[in-house]
């Protein structure tokens, strides 16, 4: 059965959009009797497309969907000479693959797309298909690359589905330049190596001595992994960069490939043999602690496919590194085989110091927000059903209950009724309290984490509980977790006898770094912090009229300012470490600030949607589509999701964004909205304290923010040309 044909084959395809070319593809299939529907195969196609937009960079689209108007697992190509918009950020496509599969076809459908996108990453495939003069030319290069699978004899382990550099496909043509497709994407220098592969290979024996003096002194086993949120094309094209940059390197890779198709894992043997591991990921990998012990490389999985090379040169680094220090590899299998679990920090090497003290900050706070879910939103729960039970005074009534109170009444331990509504109040209020109670250790903890790794655990959480025994607070916890993560790591870089090796990172490291963090901030640091603590409290505490609406018009417009990005961030987490000293209060100006800056953060993506829907033909058709799914994301408080038209239009959607969230964060703070819940939106909107005015607020900002967007645009000569073409 072959998946392409000459009749599903077009040359000069042409469109005003996607939809119309995809439509042109979708007539070869019916022409050739593989649909049967034509009108249900495009709605199949374009419902996929409302998920996410199918543009890859580099000129590339691969528009797809399962049907039942489809006979047989077909692919369609079409090359447009002036390009077509299919959603990429870099621009039009010009080489695009309408890939059709039966509904019931089993997984035809999966197995085309990493096929596909393995062929794409090669520049020698993308050249011949943007080349080729004829149909038949078309099929020949297609299904040299892309093809079903079909039964057949059993095969060596190296072309089993776990990827590898010498996978069946990779040698089925002997013309085809793999190391050459190793510098895709990647830097002059990948390209080189590869090049000096290529030719080495061919140019006899002078040549073939040269190259061997060049090559690494030994070669490495590496295992990777990589995944992407939609798990189709970014997943596989990272895996073919690693495996092929390895390949030029003069190792072997193996990568497991966790997306759609399904995940083949990895074994425990070849784990076992690896000198080095590649994460190129932007999911969490799969049972990430089968790879402990091992020196890994952690990026996005856009480096994989954009800087090959430069990762497996790091990985072979790491390994030499750990080699020439049998310490690493210790302290590595005294953590135990599940250590890491899946504890990471998106900390990057080459970055300024400013923006690696940021980092290290984000990542205390990530780790620390689930522990402020779960505490702030039982104690919500608790003073809602206290309320319901004991009247308005039900909030001071809950505070008197605890696993040890003075009373021995309140004991929720001993004194539980699983009929009483009071009962449950006080079980909720305990749990939550008791995970607030977490908020500065685990702060301070994985701040050290960041900086120092696993060392920096112990005297970061320690630390951080002290800070809040002393009544430090957050900024305590800040400086523990700083102050830790460094003498962690100091202490870890300590050149020691063979013999003690062992015993640092299990006695040494956290005995010296827990003793000198602790120490030093009980004896010196600690009363001046609590007393800048209890002084930013009382300000906050008297927050009140302009001073408050000053406060919220400023965080909502950083909420406003960069969507996600390092601003955005400083406001959020300003609020969420607050709320570790709003305490059982229900009206503290923490809980204020809190609700001021999620409805701020849900602003821009839901000015997005709502600018898009009133004024469709201001905005490009993916931008319409990235509307339709920002309803949800900005109810869902993802700020993120009005980055697509940020990018698109930087200046306009910013200036916009920032009025509209600090018009909201003003609203919110001037009605005393409040909120536990440091994310959720609208689904924690009956834990918001006047919720009604939250929603007034919310609303106000979207108005202005959408209603400066379509003003700056309405005034633009260019879009209202693009909007003059849309009508047509």
């Amino acid at each position: 059965m072959s998946l392409i044909t000459e009749e599903q084959v077009v040359l000069d395809l042409t469109g005003a959009d996607r939809h119309e070319a995809t439509r042109t593809l979708g007539e070869r299939l019916v022409a050739s009797g593989r649909c049967t529907d034509l009108d249900q195969f495009i709605a199949d196609v374009r419902k996929r497309e409302e998920t996410m937009a199918t543009g890859l960079p580099g000129g590339i689209g691969i528009p797809h969907a399962r049907s039942s108007a489809i006979t047989e697992p077909s692919l369609v190509f079409g090359r447009a000479a002036d390009g077509i918009d299919w959603g990429a950020k870099d621009g039009p496509a010009s080489l695009i693959f309408l890939i059709a599969a039966p509904e019931g076809g089993g997984d035809a459908h999966m197995q085309m797309l990493p096929k596909l996108a393995r062929a794409l990453m090669k520049k020698d495939f993308k050249a011949a298909l943007g080349n080729a003069t004829s149909e038949a030319e078309v099929v020949r290069i297609v299904s040299a690359e892309v093809g079903l699978d079909q039964p057949a004899p059993a095969k060596p382990a190296s072309t089993q589905t776990s990827t590898t550099t010498t996978h069946s496909d990779a040698v089925s043509d002997p013309t085809r330049d793999t190391t050459g497709a190793a510098a895709a994407g990647s830097t002059a220098t990948a390209a080189s190596v590869a090049s000096g592969s290529s030719s080495a290979s061919t140019a006899g024996g002078a040549a073939t001595t040269a190259v061997a003096e060049e090559a690494p002194p030994r070669a490495l086993k590496l295992v990777g992994v990589t995944s992407c949120p939609t798990g189709i094309a970014h997943t596989y094209m990272a895996a073919e960069g690693l495996e092929n940059a390895a390949k030029a390197a003069g190792h072997t890779m193996k990568v497991e490939t966790q997306g759609s198709a399904g995940t083949t894992p990895l074994t425990a043997a070849e784990i076992a043999e690896a000198d080095a591991v590649i994460f190129a990921h932007d999911l969490p990998v799969k049972d990430a602690g089968r790879f402990a012990g091992k020196p890994t490389v952690d990026v996005g999985v856009k480096k994989g496919i954009s800087d090959g090379p430069a990762l497996v040169q790091q990985a072979a680094n790491l390994a030499a590194e750990w080699r020439a220090d049998p310490s690493k590899a210790a302290a590595a299998a005294a953590a135990g085989p599940t250590a890491s679990g899946g504890l990471t920090s998106k900390v990057e090497d080459g970055a300024s110091t400013a923006t690696k003290v940021r980092q290290w900050l984000m990542t205390g706070v990530s780790y620390m927000i689930p522990f402020v879910a779960a505490g702030g939103i039982l104690i919500a729960l608790s003073f809602m059903l206290a309320q319901v039970a004991l009247g308005e005074s039900g909030a001071i009534e809950i505070v008197k209950y605890g696993l040890t109170p003075t009373d021995p009444a309140y004991n929720i331990a001993q004194n539980f009724n699983p009929l009483s509504l009071t009962s449950w109040a006080a079980l909720l209020f305990v749990i939550g309290g008791a995970s607030f109670g977490f908020l500065v250790p685990i702060l301070s903890g994985f701040i050290a984490f960041a900086i120092a790794d696993r060392p920096g655990l112990v005297p970061g959480i320690v630390g951080g509980s002290v800070a809040a025994t002393m009544g430090a607070g957050f900024l305590g916890g800040l400086v523990t977790g700083l102050i830790g993560g460094f003498v962690a790591r100091w202490v870890s870089s300590w050149k020691v006898a063979k013999g003690v090796r062992g015993v640092m990172p299990v006695v040494v490291i956290p005995l010296l770094s827990s003793l000198i963090t602790i120490g030093l901030f009980i004896t010196v640091l600690g009363r001046p912090i609590k007393a800048l603590t209890d002084a930013l409290n009382t300000w906050l505490g008297g927050l009140g009229g302009g001073s408050a609406i000053i406060l919220g018009l400023i965080l909502g417009a950083m909420m406003g300012f960069d969507l996600g990005g390092p601003v955005n961030k400083v406001a959020y987490a300003f609020a969420t470490t607050g709320l570790a000293a709003a305490g059982a209060s229900t009206d503290a100006p923490q809980l204020k600030i809190m609700a001021a800056v999620m409805a701020a953060g849900m602003v821009a993506p839901l000015a997005m949607a709502l600018a898009t829907t009133i004024r469709p033909k201001l905005f490009s058709e993916p931008e319409r589509e990235n509307g339709k799914a920002a309803w949800l994301l900005g109810f869902s408080f993802i700020s993120e999701g009005a980055i697509p038209f940020a990018a698109a239009d930087p200046f306009r959607i910013i200036v916009s964004s920032m009025a509209g969230s600090a018009v909201t964060g003003a609203l919110a703070m001037a009605f005393g909205t409040t909120l536990r819940a440091p994310h959720g939106g609208i689904w924690v909107l009956p834990l918001i304290g006047n919720f009604l005015l939250f929603v007034v607020a919310l609303v106000a900002g979207v108005l202005v923010t959408c209603g400066i967007v379509v003003a700056l645009k309405s005034r633009d000569p260019k879009l209202q040309q693009v909007e003059a073409v849309a009508t047509v």
